[in-house]
C-alpha cells in the first residue's frame, strides 16, 4: 500500500466516522416525518434505534439543533396548517396531528404561528376566496 492509499484510509475514517449517529439521527427523523400523529416519546424513539434515549438527544440536538420533541412538535404544526388551509375544522385537525389535548394545540399553535388555529384558519380561507375572484 503506498503512501497516498494510507493517506486516503486515513481521511475517509475522520471524515466517515460518525456515519453511525449520522444514520442514527436521520432514521429517528424520518421516523417522525410518517409517524407524527401518533404518540412519540424518546423511550420509542431510542427503543427503534437500539440507542440509549440521552444519548439520542444529544445526537438529535447535535445535528437538527432541537430535540426529537421540538421537532415532533413542529411538524405536527406544519401538518396542522395544511390541514386548516384544506378546511378540516380545529378540533379534528388537533387529533389528526397526534396532540391529545384541544387546549394544549391551541396554545403551541398560537406560540408557533403567533395566532389562533381559527384565525390562521379563517385568514387562510378569506385569501384562497380572494385569489379565485381575481
Amino acid at each position: 500500500m503506498t503512501f497516498y492509499e494510507k493517506e486516503l484510509d486515513r481521511i475517509r475514517d475522520v471524515v466517515y466516522s460518525n456515519e453511525g449517529q449520522i444514520n442514527t439521527v436521520i432514521g429517528i427523523r424520518n421516523y417522525i416525518e410518517n409517524n407524527y400523529d401518533v404518540d412519540l416519546n424518546l423511550d420509542v424513539l431510542s427503543h427503534m434505534q437500539y440507542v440509549s434515549k440521552y444519548h439520542l438527544l444529544r445526537l438529535f440536538k447535535k445535528y437538527y439543533g432541537q430535540t426529537p420533541r421540538q421537532y415532533l412538535i413542529d411538524k405536527r404544526i406544519e401538518k396542522a396548517k395544511e390541514h386548516l388551509v384544506n378546511d378540516m375544522s380545529v378540533t379534528e385537525t388537533c387529533f389528526a396531528v397526534g396532540f391529545e389535548s384541544l387546549g394544549s394545540f391551541s396554545t403551541l399553535f398560537k406560540r408557533k404561528i403567533g395566532k389562533s388555529p381559527a384565525k390562521f384558519q379563517k385568514e387562510q380561507l378569506s385569501r384562497s376566496k380572494i385569489d379565485r375572484e381575481f
